[in-house]
Parts: C-alpha cells; sequence; structure tokens
C-alpha cells in the first residue's frame, strides 16, 4: 500500500505544502447556514466561521470543507447556485470569504470548497439567457431542452422521475422542456457544450487563486449524459448492466472521466496542486476511476455510512475499499453523516426493521411508514456512534466528520412541516422527511433563544435537547464527545503512519482488531458482552473499560 501519506513526525506548516496533505486527512464539514451566525439574522455565515477557526483549531482537523455558500434561493439549501464566482449576499461578501480563508490557513486548516457541476439555478443568468432565447439558440444549447411528446407536445420528453420526486422535466413558455435530475428550480447542464466545460475551469482557477485547497465535486457521476432519440423509460433505467458497463444515460458515464482529466489539468497548475472528492455514487467496481490520479483524485466511499453496526460488515468494507484505494493509487474515504443522511448516532440507536428506515434512496432520507415514529435508542445509538467513530479515526485514509456529530447530536425528528425547506419532504407529500433534520444549526451554549447560534431565531427550530449537547456544557465534561474527538484527532496526528493496517484474529467474531505500523491498536467490541484487551497502554477510549475489559459497543486505541 502507499507510504507517501502525511505522517505524525510533519509540523502544521508541512502539512500545508505538502502535496499528499490530503490523503490521511481528518475533514470536518461546515454547513454555513447552520454552523454560525454573526449577525444574527438566522442564517450561519462567512464571519461567523472566521470568528469560530479558534474552534475548528481546538478540534484537531485538518481541512475543512465549505458546503455551498454561493448566491442561490434555496431551492435545495444552496445546491441551487445562481453564480459560481460570489458569495451569497446573505452569508457576506468574496472579502469575507478572502478573510476566512486566511484565517483556516493561519490556523494550519486547509479550505475545500463545494461545486456542483451537473446543475445551475434556475435563477443563474445563462438559464435566464435560456429563457428569452428561441428553441435551437445557443443559449438553450448550454442546457438541455427537449420538444415534448403528443401531437401538441404538451408531454414531457420521457417519463424519468427527479431524485426528488416528480417528473425530470419542466415545461416553459414556448412549450419546450428542459431537463431536471433533481428539483425544478435546478435546470441540468449540458456538459457536451465546450462553453460549459470552458466556463467551469474559469471557475475552479477564480477559488484557487482565492486561496480554496481542493474541491468536493457535487453528483459527479451525473454530468455527461447521452440523450439520443427514443429516450428509455423509467422501466427501462437503473438496470444492473447499465450501471456497470457505463451505458446509464445519465448516471456514471465513461465520458465524464473527460471532464475530469481537463479538471486535473488546472488542479495541477497550482502548487501544492488541488485536490478534488468525487461524491459519485456508483458502483465499487467503478469507483476507482473518479479516484484516479489523472482524475479527481478521491472519491467517497459510502459503504461504512450505509452498513449497519456490525463486525462482519465493517470488517468487509474496510478490507475491500483499502484494496480498491490501494490498486487506484488514492487513498480510502471514510464517513459516517453529512448534511444528507440521517446522523448515525441515530442510525445506529433505530431497531433494525423497527417501521423506519435509517436510508432512503442514495441514503438521502429518513423513511417513515404507516405514519409512525420509529423507537430511538438515545444512548445506545451515541455509544455506538462514538465506537464506530473511533474506529473510523484509526484507519488509514481520509476521515470525514459532519458538523456537529462531534457533540453526539442525533436527528432532530419533531420538526413542524411548516418549518421544513428541504424540497424532498414537498415533493413526496410528506412520506420522506428529508434532510432538515441534520442540518439544524447547531447549539453553541446551553441557553438563549438560538443556544449560542445567533442574536436571532435560527432558520430552522433548535430542540430543547440541544441544551445538553451545546459545545460550552461539553467542554466542561472530560468524557464528552466533544472531547473525545478533539483528543482522538491529537492521538491520530501523534500517531499517523503508512495507509495500511494489519487484522488481528481475536478468535471472536464481535471483535475487531487491527494495528497500525508504529504498534498503533484498535480494538471495537460490536458484542453485547466486555472482551480483554491486548497488553499495552491505554490511550483512548469511547466508553470507560469495565473491570478493564472493552466494554459492549465500545472502541480503544492501544500503544
Amino acid at each position: 500500500m502507499s507510504t507517501n501519506a502525511t505522517t505524525s513526525t510533519q509540523t502544521s506548516d508541512e502539512r500545508m505544502t505538502d502535496p499528499n496533505w490530503w490523503r490521511q486527512a481528518a475533514v470536518y464539514q461546515i454547513y454555513p447556514r447552520s454552523f454560525y451566525d454573526s449577525n444574527g439574522d438566522g442564517l450561519g455565515d462567512i464571519r461567523g466561521i472566521t470568528e469560530k477557526v479558534p474552534y475548528l483549531q481546538s478540534l484537531g482537523i485538518d481541512a475543512v470543507w465549505l458546503s455551498p455558500f454561493y448566491p442561490s434561493a434555496l431551492a435545495d439549501g444552496g445546491y441551487d447556485v445562481d453564480d459560481y464566482r460570489n458569495v451569497d449576499p446573505k452569508l457576506g461578501t468574496l472579502a469575507d470569504f478572502d478573510e476566512m480563508a486566511s484565517a483556516l490557513h493561519s490556523a494550519g486548516i486547509k479550505l475545500i470548497a463545494d461545486i456542483v457541476p451537473n446543475h445551475s439555478s434556475n435563477r443563474h443568468e445563462w438559464f435566464q439567457e435560456a429563457l428569452a432565447s428561441p428553441k435551437g439558440s445557443a443559449a438553450r444549447a448550454r442546457y438541455i431542452f427537449r420538444d415534448g411528446k403528443g401531437p401538441d407536445g404538451s408531454q414531457p420528453p420521457s417519463d424519468w422521475e427527479s431524485v426528488f420526486g416528480g417528473s425530470a422535466w419542466q415545461q416553459v413558455e414556448d412549450g419546450q422542456w428542459y431537463l431536471h435530475l433533481f428539483a425544478p428550480e435546478q435546470p441540468d447542464f449540458n456538459w457536451d457544450n465546450r462553453e460549459v466545460r470552458d466556463d467551469f475551469l474559469k471557475t475552479l482557477r477564480f477559488w484557487s487563486d482565492r486561496g480554496v485547497d481542493g474541491f468536493r465535486v457535487d453528483v459527479a457521476h451525473a454530468l455527461t449524459k447521452d440523450l439520443s432519440e427514443p429516450l428509455a423509460s423509467k422501466d427501462e433505467l437503473g438496470i444492473e448492466g447499465q450501471l456497470l458497463d457505463g451505458s446509464h444515460p445519465f448516471w456514471d458515464r465513461d465520458e465524464v472521466h473527460g471532464v475530469f482529466a481537463e479538471w486535473r489539468d488546472v488542479f495541477n497548475e497550482y502548487t501544492p496542486p488541488r485536490t478534488a472528492v468525487a461524491e459519485a455514487w456508483v458502483h465499487a467496481s467503478r469507483r476507482a476511476r473518479y479516484a484516479s490520479p489523472s482524475g479527481l483524485g478521491q472519491a467517497f466511499n459510502f459503504d461504512l455510512l450505509q452498513a449497519d453496526f456490525d463486525a462482519d460488515q465493517f470488517r468487509d468494507i474496510i478490507t475491500k475499499n483499502l484494496e480498491e484505494a490501494d490498486a487506484s493509487g488514492a487513498s480510502s474515504t471514510w464517513v459516517f453523516s453529512n448534511h444528507d443522511v440521517v446522523r448515525h448516532a441515530t442510525r445506529y440507536g433505530l431497531p433494525k426493521g423497527g417501521g423506519a428506515k435509517g436510508l432512503g434512496q442514495d441514503g438521502k432520507a429518513w423513511l417513515m411508514t404507516n405514519g409512525t415514529e420509529p423507537k430511538l435508542d438515545v444512548e445506545l445509538g451515541l455509544r455506538r456512534a462514538r465506537a464506530a467513530t473511533l474506529l473510523m479515526l484509526a484507519l488509514p485514509g481520509s476521515a470525514y466528520i459532519y458538523q456537529g456529530e462531534e457533540l453526539g447530536l442525533h436527528e432532530v425528528a419533531d420538526i413542524a412541516d411548516e418549518d421544513r425547506q428541504d424540497p424532498t419532504f414537498f415533493r413526496n407529500a410528506g412520506v420522506e422527511k428529508g434532510r432538515d433534520g441534520c442540518r439544524v444549526p447547531l447549539p453553541w451554549s446551553t441557553e438563549g433563544g438560538s443556544f449560542g447560534f445567533g442574536s436571532g431565531t435560527a432558520h430552522l427550530p433548535q430542540p430543547a435537547w440541544f441544551a445538553r449537547y451545546a459545545v460550552a456544557a461539553q467542554e466542561q465534561d472530560e468524557q464528552s464527545t466533544l472531547n473525545l474527538y478533539r483528543q482522538a484527532l491529537e492521538l491520530r496526528h501523534q500517531r499517523q503512519s503508512a495507509e495500511e493496517l494489519q487484522w488481528i484474529d481475536e478468535g471472536n467474531p464481535e471483535v475487531l482488531h487491527f494495528v497500525r505500523p508504529g504498534g498503533w491498536h484498535s480494538v471495537t467490541n460490536f458484542g453485547s458482552t466486555p472482551v480483554d484487551l491486548p497488553a499495552g497502554t491505554v490511550l483512548v477510549t469511547s466508553a470507560p473499560l469495565e473491570d478493564g475489559k472493552l466494554g459492549a459497543d465500545s472502541t480503544a486505541w492501544i500503544a
């Protein structure tokens, strides 16, 4: 396996200039509108992030991944972008962005920006130009417009459904239809158009010149499409073979890697080269091409995110993904929570088959059945989440942490319908609860109308129980989840080594034990009874030991 990763002997300054800094980085995802509100308008903002750089530095992360901060109508939480080379005025200015980037870099923290290339907002100047232009115009050729079916063209070009529900086609005044794989406010770009490709190269340079160190690429597997007539019906889509050979009309087509090869040329213009990680919900056998050194360089694997808290599943997933990363020349990525999925402290507290799925299609929704809530064991969910995270932070590769998970937050389920914002909730008639529950603003203090998030009313309501999870409360508790993350991330820096591990057979199928180079052991007990630990010094545990033994649903690191 690769041995050129960042190691414990490097200083913060050395990591900032190391071209391989990303290979084993701990990356903290910030959803800007819910992180910290500096001006009391109810929305988190860029200045709020700058104010909290000391907190981020104390956490011990290597990089911040900033979810979309561009001008947006928020039809999809900022993933409907009006202007790719600006900051939403509700969140700040370009000068605020520059100040934030400088503050992060001064603290030894890299900056990764979210980029949304599959679709723009319907308010984007190009789309407004397309609406004002005739059929067949150059302006419409930047997007995907088609005539409708039927004698008068009143039927959509196909029966495809959007990811958010409803038709994937929207009709405009002159009768044509445009494709939107997501919300109607998110028209898909035509990536066969050279102008589209060149404009995104310009955007990559724009942000790289402002100090952005890397990019998280939204829906990286959907850019290129084959819309040759006749269009397939929805019953003909999703055939397993199509998803394995690149022949699906819009998911994971081979041509997309030509786009990313051009992006790589831009990344390599900088010193150190800019990095990228693909959000690509593709078959595991096709993930390596996104992570190729000649492409984006890294791709999310969501396998652990979709797994049960189960020893066999974890071991198989870890083994497979390390093998894939080694073969591609990339490093693996590990993630349990993000802005699109139910927090893992909740998933691990839900009963298997107990009336609800932790995840919906592509992990993006918490589904309700029969209008009832599943029974959630909050204590069990948090205990398992702490154990899983400690295991993850010991693995070779990059670890992605979503804001609030370091506080042990679980999903906010009791949001009134009138307060919800996620389009998946509205387009699916309330069948899917959507993603608002993991996007509720963070609690910083134990008191106040928004628990220290800001002086105004938070844009999503915070439950009363947030007070127990607030940063201020946890900083005073040595056993808190926040302090567990801080301790583990510090030890991770000190102990980091080559990107490999060796499994140790404990003779107990409920125990996962591996050792990293340098004698750094991680032991996780997925079972229900305490187990003995190997000889050595206990560095950190996710839960207190029980008479010297590792309790159920717990992880320990041993030197």
